[in-house]
């Protein structure tokens, strides 16, 4: 017969256990930073008359492209990734509002729903991208 003992969890210098306190905040806010922006979005294109517009709808235009940068950049060091990111939204965003001012189309809700298309095309690339790597390496 063998004896199982029971070993306590490891703990850290200050007595805690091995688990970072910090770890669990990330979750909550990204989840945070995805309702913001989507009341941006839903702020902008109903029209609303919101002093929470302004500020609601330009954390939008800078957060859906740059997540879907960064998503795009999974190989950089974080904060590479981060400058990137927002550079790669900004240029994304004076764009969009170039391509629409040259063909004389310009419009709020047309630049929120072609910064909204161009962010999901480039997360859908790679996604997809990133599932077709997986199953060749299964197949391998």
């Amino acid at each position: 017969m063998q004896t199982i003992g029971i070993k306590p969890p490891s703990s850290g210098k200050d007595g805690q256990s091995g688990q970072d306190p910090g770890r669990d905040l990330f979750p909550l806010l990204a989840g945070a930073a995805v309702a913001f922006a989507g009341v941006g979005a839903i702020l902008a294109l109903s029209d609303a008359d919101s002093p929470l517009r302004g500020p609601f709808t330009l954390f939008f235009l800078l957060a859906a492209p740059a997540t879907a940068v960064g998503a795009a950049l999974r190989g950089l060091e974080p904060l590479s990734r981060t400058v990137v990111s927002v550079a790669g939204a900004i240029a994304i965003d004076l764009l969009v509002a170039q391509g629409m001012l040259a063909v004389h189309r310009w419009s709020v809700r047309g630049g929120i729903v072609a910064v909204t298309v161009i962010s999901s095309l480039v997360l859908l690339l790679v996604l997809v991208r990133r599932h077709r790597g997986r199953t060749a390496r299964r197949r391998a």
